[in-house]
């Protein structure tokens, strides 16, 4: 399989330039030896931004004409729409149900077209709209633009602090740890990345054990505060975390949310479940990690309201 080079990294990182925020790293407070990289601080709340950005900018005129179109449960969907609105091109998300609707309202005002389907069909859908439209299918993350692109966050790590141990990174579909190890190996081939996930949907940790892609049904993956995590990794970041991922650990619901708690309380950073799946690796699974100076990636800020609300509370 084609993987994703330095070189196609370095190449998305001059596309985003103009339009993504290079985000800082950040110490935390609690801990002398870790530091937050805050994607949350992106325009759109998330680091989707980088890979949608990276994507629309490789299209033709033909194809931008066209539209693109992506199935998502928000980030993603959030940052096509804006990356698409900015380059005048339109864009069509399709939404599983029960999305948060925080998450819905800021596609709708970024410009996106929304068709809401239940969770199962959402890429059959998007497929289905592709066909229709003649649109450019743009996944969250089964796609080397979007890898590359997502790739530039270990760029910017590496050389934010050349000495980094240990970089901690969410995993889902995979897009983000596949640019990211990518990246800092190149760079660092001393560093270990390491993949975190939920308990409740380790479907990429039971893969990379197998070897293989074992999906998990949505039945059990949507039972995860982690709602940005609750897709499996697909052939192509399989493919790239069996070559450049150097483990993965999982992490339960309680640990996720006193995570959460303890960026939005300590750091003062507004996070969103799925970004502090990494953070909470190094709280409660520090024996299963490297030792040393360690970046953990918070993906995204882009919370409800109500819940929030209840991880700053819950966490005092």
């Amino acid at each position: 399989m084609d993987l994703v080079t330095l070189a196609d990294i370095r190449v998305a990182a001059a596309d985003i330039a103009p339009t993504v925020l290079r985000t800082p790293l950040l110490p935390a407070p609690w801990d002398d030896a870790l530091w937050l990289k805050p994607e949350s601080l992106q325009p759109v709340g998330s680091f989707k931004l980088r890979g949608a950005t990276h994507a629309v900018a490789r299209l033709d005129p033909a194809a931008r004409a066209r539209g693109v179109v992506t199935h998502s449960s928000g980030n993603h969907g959030q940052a096509l729409a804006y990356a698409a609105r900015a380059a005048g091109v339109p864009c069509t998300v399709v939404v599983p149900q029960g999305a948060p609707e925080v998450k819905i309202a800021r596609m709708r005002a970024f410009g996106a077209r929304l068709v809401l389907v239940a969770p199962a069909q959402r890429l059959p859908e998007a497929l289905r709209i592709v066909a229709e439209t003649g649109g450019t299918l743009i996944p969250p993350f089964d796609d080397r633009r979007i890898v590359a692109g997502q790739g530039t966050i270990g760029l910017e790590i590496v050389d934010d602090l050349p000495e980094v141990d240990v970089v901690l990174v969410p995993v889902g579909g995979g897009g983000l740890a596949s640019g990211v190890a990518t990246a800092v190996r190149a760079l660092r081939p001393s560093t270990a990345v390491i993949g975190v996930e939920p308990e409740l949907a380790a479907d990429a940790q039971e893969s990379l054990a197998a070897g293989r892609l074992v999906p998990w049904d949505v039945s059990l993956t949507y039972r995860t505060c982690a709602d940005g995590l609750r897709t499996g990794p697909s052939e192509l970041t399989l493919a790239h975390l069996l070559d450049r991922l150097d483990g993965i650990v999982t992490v339960t619901e309680e640990e996720i949310r006193a995570a959460a708690g303890r960026i939005i309380n300590e750091a003062r950073l507004v996070v969103e479940p799925s970004g502090a799946v990494a953070t909470a690796a190094r709280l409660f699974r520090s024996g299963q990690l490297p030792v040393g100076r360690t970046v953990a990636v918070l993906t995204g800020g882009n919370v409800e309201p109500t819940l929030l609300a209840d991880l700053v509370t819950t966490a005092r």
